[in-house]
């Protein structure tokens, strides 16, 4: 009896363990998430556009094969070559994150540049003409999954890079599986509530019962057009701070203290003038300079991107049709 007691006082241990292991994986998985705000809230914005022009019934299913096409490049593609970087190549984990965070700040700054350009039609003529060749369902999806592919690099390597490096490679895997599983979950669960409000608004506007609940269809249908455009808002805004916070820490972490130094002291500066809020003052502080910069890093790289990778790039497709031809 006493041998028994004492194997079940060992399972009950490990299972303390186990428990506490998965608790600690959840924590620096959803700890390290976080850090990806920028992209995470991009991904969310960017993905309804393709959902654009079908009939209701066909959004939700659209929104599965783009979110399982997510789930296959995070956990199939983009895992396998986290774990390699990480145990062979951890040198290169801050450029790469450095060339995530330019992109970024390109982004971020492109939509800047069109905002306040709106004679510039050139990335609506470049979307207007991605939409008209996708007038199939499957092709729109692929392109959302390549899309994806690009946010997901970008995901995984911030995810990946916000993690201790301390840890083994099993508890390595599993924080980053389970962080792109949850962020897979929260981006496509934001979308396809977004792209299903409208008609939820309607169905509640046209068949409700009650007065307050036909007042809320309608608030729904008014306010969707606004949600969206302050979700690209944000986005943007997330982008270009996240972007330049990327660029500044990875110059840090390189040796170039300057910049990083330079924003720390003027933050820590402005929040000892305010004592009773100095924690909020420099981070705000932090994020405005941050997102300065990588404002300013975007739209030095727009020209790059338009006179140098454009014509690149160009010059690619031309050669696949050739030899399609």
């Amino acid at each position: 009896m006493s041998g028994l007691l004492a194997l079940l006082d060992d399972v009950a241990a490990i299972a303390k363990v186990a428990a506490s292991s998965v608790d600690d994986v959840v924590g620096q998985a959803v700890k390290a998430s976080s850090k990806a705000a920028g992209a995470l809230i991009d991904d969310a914005a960017v993905t309804p556009k393709y959902v654009h022009g079908f009939s209701a019934d066909r959004e939700i299913p659209i929104v599965w094969k783009i979110a399982r096409g997510s789930l296959f490049n995070k956990l199939v593609i983009l895992l396998p070559l986290a774990l390699l970087l990480s145990t062979f190549a951890p040198w290169a984990i801050t450029p790469l994150l450095m060339l995530g965070g330019a992109y970024l700040c390109f982004e971020g700054a492109e939509k800047v540049w069109h905002a306040i350009n709106p004679n510039d039609h050139h990335a609506e003529e470049v979307y207007a003409a991605k939409l008209e060749d996708a007038h199939l369902e499957e092709k729109k999806v692929a392109a959302a999954i390549k899309t994806d592919f690009i946010l997901s690099a970008e995901i995984m390597t911030i995810t990946l890079a916000a993690l201790p490096e301390d840890l083994s490679i099993w508890f390595l895997t599993a924080a980053l599986a389970v962080a792109g599983l949850l962020i897979t979950v929260v981006v496509y669960g934001a979308v396809a509530l977004i792209v299903k409000a409208d008609d939820l608004g309607l169905h509640m506007a046209s068949a409700g019962r009650l007065s307050i609940t036909r007042k809320v269809g309608v608030f729904i249908v008014r306010a969707m057009p606004k949600l969206m455009w302050l979700l690209v808002v944000v986005g943007t805004a997330a982008m270009i701070w996240v972007g330049g916070s990327i660029i500044l820490h990875g110059l840090h972490d390189l040796g170039l203290h300057a910049p990083y130094d330079i924003i720390h002291d003027l933050a820590v500066s402005a929040a000892a003038a305010v004592p009773s809020m100095a924690g909020a003052v420099e981070w705000t502080v932090t994020a405005f300079l941050d997102g300065l910069v990588g404002l300013f890093l975007g739209l030095l790289l727009i020209p790059v991107a338009k006179f140098a990778i454009d014509p690149l790039l160009g010059l690619f497709r031309k050669n696949d049709v050739a030899k399609a031809g």
